[in-house]
């Protein structure tokens, strides 16, 4: 089987003990049902919320998306528009952030679990799970 590397398995948000399974139960096009997560690895079965409240924690990076979200979009109104009216950035930064609100929520997730969870990679997860089952 082919390794999938930490990076991969954060930007294809798979479990970081595998890095096989899906977290998300849907696609994030799937846009009434982008934040629905499994609650244990469909492939290994760990389970993704190690702690009660464990993802109240994805807040903080989610807040570093948004200022980087906030200051990317204010510089390229400036430069574009010739530094336009007030309501043009606000405009401008509302719909950026609506439009990449359900990719921000599940990377900060993501990144919460693959950095601050403790979940060691083992790619013989899935071969101990089965084993272990039986």
């Amino acid at each position: 089987m082919q390794n999938v590397s930490k990076f991969q398995a954060i930007t294809q948000c798979k479990c970081p003990k595998c890095r096989k399974g899906n977290v998300f139960q849907y696609p994030w096009i799937r846009l009434n049902k982008f934040s629905e997560m499994h609650k244990h690895c469909p492939v290994c079965g760990v389970r993704f919320e190690v702690e009660p409240g464990f993802f109240f924690g994805a807040m903080y990076i989610s807040y570093a998306f948004s200022v980087a979200t906030f200051i990317i979009c204010g510089l390229a109104t400036y430069l574009l528009g010739n530094n336009p009216e007030a309501w043009v950035y606000v405009t401008v930064v509302i719909v950026v952030v609506l439009l990449t609100f359900p990719s921000s929520f599940r990377y900060s997730r993501i990144l919460m679990l693959h950095l601050f969870s403790g979940i060691d990679h083992e790619p013989d997860a899935v071969d101990k799970e089965v084993k272990h089952k039986n």
